[in-house]
């Protein structure tokens, strides 16, 4: 059986026909323009995206040529919107993750973080749904029902308004042991647990649509990261992934038991297929794709591309330059939404060159200190990290992710693992799959990174970014005081 399979992005939306033995049989994909405004405003048209999908879905139906037999929809997560229930009509923008508008919210609620954390699994940040949730009900006043996106295009498409485990997972308002609602997390945010929407198994029978032509069922549903995480045959305790997009995100799964995190992670719902849930530990960067899109308007860099080239180029300075990725703020482990990007330990040797192989290597540290987080939550190392996205391929940035893990580092073969993992649990949830693996199906890594620097010249790396990093978010934290 064929799936339409369809990944709803930050910038873009990608359809997928794929056939029973994996093969992309024809894609699509339609660009959408997130609005990034002063004061940490990110929005976007829900219109727009839900237009997306459907262009894209129809795109590549046409280009495959073949029917389908069922469709999946990967979402972008913690991005929220206010809508009206009866007709569905949007009341105004979508709030993206990555808005930080919220931040006065979650510091108002800063004596509940320790008790939202053990409720949640997640900690306070407007980096996630609720805190978003509730600055847009103050913003908005009273009248419809203010969701994750998933659930709205879920309504447009199927009439049924519905998020899927993994996804209300990320909105701070999930009980993670029980994966129902919890009334205490939606009251402190101010927010009616009625209003959202039903929480749905990953895969299975979601309802009909006939947005792409005759009716089709939807049978797969999950956040993007998690997808991604399925996609790459991550279903053992341990087993990690990362996806390097316009942000990068890291994903352990932690097995059958919800997690709590020491090190400050986020633990939520990697799946929930026949009502059993499999956990993960997340780690997330906000700016990977973003920084190096940020390089370019800077004029630093003309293309992604140009990250291999200076790989071979020679090191005049020395590379002493450590690059802080917080343009966007700081996640886990110091989640410090007022923190902001840096270069340290510049001096007049210092060169442009110099200057953007710190980026990569920032991204590739901040990474390396999650990885490490998750293996102490754990309790036991890591042995890979699989990677996709579009920074995946670089050369050089992956080989320098190899060798500050010091572990190997595993590419996936295909592009859009995200969507590639909602095709999976559609063609599980619709019976023509009996189990994740062969869902999945068999894949081998397309290139694998192995350390070529020692231990100890890494860890020494690790110290010096962990010490700069320190110094960003205590500066954000410093400055936050002084002005409130």
């Amino acid at each position: 059986m064929n799936i339409l399979a369809i990944d709803q992005g930050t910038s873009g939306t990608k359809a997928l026909v794929v056939g029973p033995d994996g093969d992309v049989l024809g894609e699509s994909t339609v660009a959408v323009a997130p609005v990034a405004r002063a004061g940490g405003a990110v929005e976007q048209d829900p219109q727009q995206l839900l237009d997306s999908v459907i262009t894209a879905g129809r795109g590549a139906l046409l280009a495959a040529g073949e029917p389908v037999g069922a469709v999946g929809i990967a979402n972008q997560g913690e991005t929220v919107m206010r809508w009206a229930p009866r007709t569905g009509r949007p009341l105004g923008p979508a709030i993206s993750w990555q808005d930080r508008r919220a931040v006065e919210v979650t510091r108002e609620l800063a004596a509940h973080a320790e008790r939202l954390d053990a409720l949640t699994g997640l900690p306070l940040d407007p980096y996630f749904a609720a805190p978003k949730m509730a600055w847009l009900r103050r913003q908005s006043g009273p009248g419809g029902v203010i969701t994750t996106i998933d659930a709205w295009i879920n309504f447009q498409l199927t009439s049924r308004v519905v998020t899927d485990a993994a996804t209300a997972s990320r909105t701070l308002l999930l009980d993670l042991d029980s994966t129902r609602w919890s009334e205490e997390a939606c009251s402190l945010f101010g927010l009616d647990p009625s209003e959202q929407p039903e929480i749905v198994d990953c895969a299975g029978p979601i309802g009909e649509t006939s947005a792409f032509g005759g009716k089709l069922p939807v049978t797969g549903l999950a956040v993007d990261q998690q997808a991604a995480l399925f996609a790459e045959s991550c279903f053992q305790r341990g087993q990690a992934k990362c996806t390097y997009g316009t942000g990068a995100f890291i994903l352990a799964t932690a097995g059958t038991q919800a997690p709590r995190s020491s090190s400050r992670l986020a633990a939520c719902v990697a799946w929930r297929l026949d009502g059993e849930t499999t956990y993960c530990l997340d780690g997330q960067i906000y700016t990977a794709g973003a920084a190096v899109s940020w390089l370019e308007r800077l004029g630093l860099i003309t293309h992604a591309a140009d990250l291999d080239r200076l790989a071979a180029a020679e090191r005049v300075g020395g590379d002493e330059a450590i690059f802080v990725p917080a343009l966007a703020g700081l996640g886990a482990p110091f989640w410090s939404p007022d923190a902001r990007g840096a270069w340290v330990g510049l001096s007049l040797a210092t060169t442009r060159d110099e200057l953007v192989r710190a980026v990569a290597w920032g991204l590739a540290a901040q990474i390396a200190a999650l990885a490490t987080a998750m293996q102490d939550d754990l309790g036991r190392p890591l042995e890979a990290l699989r990677v996709d996205g579009g920074l995946s391929r670089s050369r050089m940035l992956m080989q320098a992710q190899a060798d500050l893990l010091q572990m190997p580092v595993e590419r996936y073969p295909m592009a859009d693992a995200t969507a590639l993992g909602v095709g999976a649990l559609a063609r599980l949830g619709c019976g023509a799959a009996a189990s994740p693996s062969e869902a999945v199906g068999s894949w081998t890594p397309a290139a694998v990174f192995e350390p070529q620097i020692p231990a100890d010249e890494a860890q020494e790396r690790l110290e010096r970014f962990r010490a700069a990093t320190q110094a960003v978010a205590t500066l954000a934290d410093t400055s936050r005081q002084d002005t409130s």
